[in-house]
């Protein structure tokens, strides 16, 4: 008997210390009401021993309790808030792999790319999640942007969270603006170029915040220097920053906005109650939030691995050499096409800068007391327009609109780009048989009989070509034009393509030719 109660006593006293030592490791939680937290169960304890989790555990105290149950729906928020931060830690965590083994130099940096590339375990992995990670993040915080402006969730005690929202949107985009200089190739080199060379139109100061921004008058050892610099610590220091100003206000402030219908709507006391009533945000919403995670992971994997063509990486930066069609990356096509319009101070510098004044100041212009979509009719006008505008002019930054060149090198350029995979990358190595193709006079098909399953790709590719030169001739851009391609095996797994055009020039009528060799790796194809 003696020896049962010793027993039951010992069982009791080891039970209360692994019970004790549980509620140390999870912030106020026992085993009985851990259990209850994985089952989706009430709470076991007064008073709610999960509230204590927010108060003694570092990473919960920065959450919120609760949330009001209307502000989780789904079609409400899009989770684009939650989305943008997951990425924000993805850029970090990938960021930090990737600064262990590139060297911020001209002469390093690009070799630097290739061993991560080649040699990295996991590089080439880590370094295309950071570049999808990081067109995720600007395009997740620009919807975020535009959700809550079409919500109208920056009025009142959430105007000064727009401001710090547009901040980090412009964090964001110099972010990435400066990381795409990093890998050092043609086409990274000449849009930095051109995007730092707005500066010196900038009023007063201009020369000087172009030195300043390139460390000399034109991008080498300095720039990409002050590049990395920007990229790595400053401008991420600045976006913690201004993300935790951001994240408190919503967490601890004034929460999530519930949607207008609940708010301003003619909806019954007993549905706006409900959309009132608090979620705890242990367990529901915890376990919600590690699901959202773990499919943003999953689906950034599956495209990186399965859709994604690779981090582009082209030939190594020369600044004695501007390769055709170069552009900015695709979120500064807008400014590009704005450049375009007019002068380089007043459309690069000028209204820019009113614009992003603006977007700060919506809060207090837009004095309509409502959120409802329909109370708000101009607002949400103007809004719609803004997003068109935004389009039309990212169109119009493209190479292809409003920079005329001539016929011959626009063709060859679209079909074989100097920098970037055109038409002719994608058509396989051992398609590319040597021959002497004519445009017009060469059939568009069985071009390789020898092969057995013949080589479609590459009859699609010649028939692009004579399509395009046929339509060129008929414009009238081409007189008297004829066109070739020759493939020839050049060395070992290595082919020579050479596309000739040849046409009589309008002035004179004498006859010209233009005409590219690309040499294309069999272990190269595609890239």
């Amino acid at each position: 008997m003696l020896r049962n109660l010793n027993f039951q006593d010992l069982r009791q006293k080891l039970g209360f210390a692994i019970d004790n030592r549980v509620r140390i490791i999870t912030a106020g939680l026992g085993i009985d009401e851990l259990r209850a937290v994985l089952r989706g169960d009430p709470p076991t304890e007064k008073p709610n021993p999960r509230f204590k989790v927010h108060t003694i555990s570092f990473l919960f105290h920065i959450r919120p309790r609760y949330y009001q149950k209307g502000s989780t729906i789904l079609a409400h928020t899009f989770r684009l808030g939650f989305m943008t931060v997951l990425f924000y830690a993805i850029e970090l965590i990938t960021g930090i792999v990737l600064m262990v083994y590139y060297v911020p130099t001209p002469a390093g940096a690009y070799a630097s790319i290739l061993e991560i590339m080649s040699e990295v375990p996991f590089g080439n992995l880590m370094r295309d999640l950071h570049r999808l990670g990081a067109e995720a993040t600007v395009i997740f915080t620009f919807l975020h942007l535009l959700r809550t402006y079409f919500t109208g969730s920056y009025k009142k005690e959430r105007s000064f969270t727009w401001i710090t929202g547009v901040i980090l949107l412009g964090l964001t985009l110099f972010l990435s603006f400066f990381g795409y200089l990093l890998p050092w190739d043609q086409l990274a080199y000449w849009a930095v170029t051109i995007g730092t060379s707005m500066a010196e139109a900038a009023p007063l100061l201009g020369n000087e915040v172009n030195l300043l921004l390139r460390g000399a008058p034109d991008i080498g050892a300095g720039g990409l220097l002050r590049a990395y610099l920007l990229h790595i610590i400053l401008l991420p220091l600045l976006a913690v920053l201004v993300l935790s100003i951001h994240y408190y206000k919503v967490a601890r402030e004034h929460g999530i906005s519930l949607p207008a219908r609940y708010e301003e709507g003619d909806v019954s006391p007993e549905v706006k109650k409900d959309s009132k009533r608090r979620l705890d945000f242990l367990p529901d919403l915890f376990s919600h939030e590690i699901y959202l995670t773990i499919l943003g992971l999953f689906l950034l994997l599956l495209v990186t691995i399965f859709f994604y063509g690779g981090a582009p990486l082209e030939n190594i930066a020369n600044p004695q050499q501007t390769p055709l069609d170069t552009k900015s990356p695709w979120y500064f096509w807008w400014l590009q096409g704005m450049l375009k319009l007019g002068d380089k101070s007043l459309m690069g510098i000028v209204i820019p800068t009113l614009l992003v004044i603006l977007l700060f100041a919506v809060p207090y212009i837009d004095r309509n007391p409502y959120r409802s979509f329909v109370k708000r009719p101009v607002a949400v006008s103007l809004g719609v327009l803004a997003v068109l505008v935004l389009i039309l002019l990212s169109y119009m930054g493209l190479p292809q609109y409003g920079i005329e060149m001539p016929a011959a090198t626009r063709i060859v350029q679209d079909m074989s780009p100097e920098e970037g995979v055109g038409p002719l990358q994608d058509v396989p190595y051992d398609q590319l048989q040597q021959g002497f193709y004519i445009a017009n006079e060469t059939p568009t098909e069985n071009l390789c009989p020898d092969l057995d399953f013949g080589c479609p790709e590459f009859e699609e590719f010649f028939s692009l070509f004579t399509d395009r030169v046929n339509e060129a001739i008929d414009s009238g851009a081409l007189e008297n034009g004829d066109a070739v391609i020759v493939t020839e095996n050049w060395q070992q797994d290595l082919k020579k393509v050479t596309m000739r055009i040849t046409w009589d020039a309008p002035e004179t009528g004498d006859r010209k030719t233009y005409e590219r060799h690309i040499y294309i790796h069999r272990n190269n194809q595609g890239e």
